[in-house]
């Protein structure tokens, strides 16, 4: 039996002393726990020393490589078509990627979109996409790539061999109070966007209510860190800071936030999903090198629904069909006339959550139709008795618990602060 060169518990102890792990230290921590010679107890205990204490940039790259070099890497430098990619940090109604990557690929740029499920009150891309009958989210490598030949656009599940030894630690850090970490956020997000193999990649990191990291500035130091390892790794990186301090358009929930991106596709939707849309494919589009598209044109005129139509078609999914409706409704009205002044982000999220449109654990199913139908908008005049949300859900023991999370979440007043443009700051 080989010796093996380090012991972990000397790396826990220098983590919590506030020292720093050398590169082969980091290497052998993340193959040691990946082929369970390291223990989950160990590697709770230096995801806390790193929670508290932190990690340098070498570090955390080398945490990021490490991670990588665990599994796969995948290539489409067969295509002969540039590869761009984006991700969101997520939030409440964020459907952007099912407009946004069809959009993308209407310019002839390829966009392998890897996406996740939804937990707790984020919502998930593959959830919400499963709601169209027959549309598949698992799909081999080989029919990926001959989709991203064909339409140029592919929203898929990652495979189980991309980055393991994220999926293992992440797994950890949630159990372990430990998800909140900056060093080890960027090294999971960033290990498996690498590991995808796109050429460029661009970030929406979202701050307030509804945000993985409601601060500004956390959101900014986490984008700069992402950024600064996607460069550090060859991938041209870019991030957009943008606002979750309200949800983002006028659904939540699965087969909602659907409906809504076709809208959008067919030229029409709630402005912030289209402003956030078209900036973010402006910015996927100008990393791939095409300066002189006009993303906004190929949402007015119908071809980037053309390519959605192509890309949900390509796996098994009816395009036209009816999407799911639940079988209950319940309308919450405003008590008072005046104006929406606040409207929290997360509440809602936690609502929609609570009504079966997302999922407390990994295993558990989520209700298509379930989520929540927004009328009105900070800002916008209301009168006593107007609908303000409706609930959707096909257990009606479900509104309570929602109900309840809305209280305190929103109120009415004189008038509603100016919140700014949606997209706040670009860091490059």
């Amino acid at each position: 039996m080989a010796v093996e060169p380090f012991d972990t518990v000397d790396l826990i102890r220098t983590k919590r002393s506030s020292g720093t792990l050398s590169t082969a230290e980091i290497d052998w921590l993340v193959d040691a726990y990946t082929r369970g010679y390291v223990g989950d107890e160990q590697m709770a205990a230096l995801a806390m020393a790193i929670f508290l204490n932190g990690m340098e940039r070498r570090e955390i790259r080398d945490l990021t490589l490490a991670m990588i070099a665990s599994g796969e890497r995948m290539s489409f430098g067969s295509l002969g078509k540039t590869t761009v990619d984006k991700h969101s940090t997520g939030g409440v109604g964020d459907k952007i990627t099912l407009p946004l990557a069809p959009l993308v690929a209407t310019f002839g740029v390829a966009v392998p979109q890897l996406s996740g499920r939804g937990l707790g009150h984020t919502g998930g891309t593959l959830d919400k996409l499963e709601s169209i009958p027959g549309w598949q989210a698992a799909i081999s490598n080989e029919r990926m790539t001959e989709i991203l030949s064909d339409v140029g656009a592919v929203i898929c599940a990652a495979g189980s061999g991309l980055a393991p030894a994220d999926k293992k630690l992440y797994a950890l850090r949630d159990i372990t109070g430990t998800v909140e970490c900056i060093p080890l956020i960027a090294s999971s997000i960033m290990s498996k966007k690498i590991a995808e193999g796109t050429a460029a990649l661009v970030l929406d990191v979202k701050f307030g209510s509804g945000a993985f990291m409601a601060d500004f500035e956390q959101s900014k130091l986490l984008a700069q860190t992402m950024v600064d390892l996607g460069k550090d790794a060859g991938v041209a990186t870019s991030a957009l800071l943008t606002d979750m301090e309200v949800p983002l358009g006028l659904t939540i929930g699965n087969a909602l936030e659907v409906r809504e991106s076709v809208e959008v596709l067919a030229g029409g939707g709630p402005a912030d999903v289209v402003s956030l849309t078209v900036s973010l494919a402006e910015e996927m589009l100008r990393l791939a090198g095409i300066t002189d598209a006009d993303p906004a044109a190929a949402l007015a005129d119908g071809r980037a629904m053309d390519t959605w139509r192509r890309m949900i078609e390509a796996q098994g999914g009816d395009a036209a069909a009816t999407l799911p409706v639940a079988a209950e409704t319940h309308v919450v009205t405003a008590t008072e006339s005046g104006v929406l002044a606040t409207q929290e982000a997360l509440p809602f999220g936690i609502a929609a959550w609570r009504l079966g449109a997302g999922r407390a654990r990994a295993q558990d199913p989520v209700q298509a139709g379930a989520g929540i139908e927004l009328h009105v908008r900070p800002g916008d005049a209301v009168t006593a008795g107007q609908p303000l949300w409706t609930l959707h859900t096909d257990e009606p023991d479900r509104f309570e618990r929602a109900l309840e999370s809305l209280e305190g979440a929103w109120s009415i007043g004189d008038s509603a602060p100016d919140r700014g443009p949606i997209v706040r700051e670009r860091i490059q």
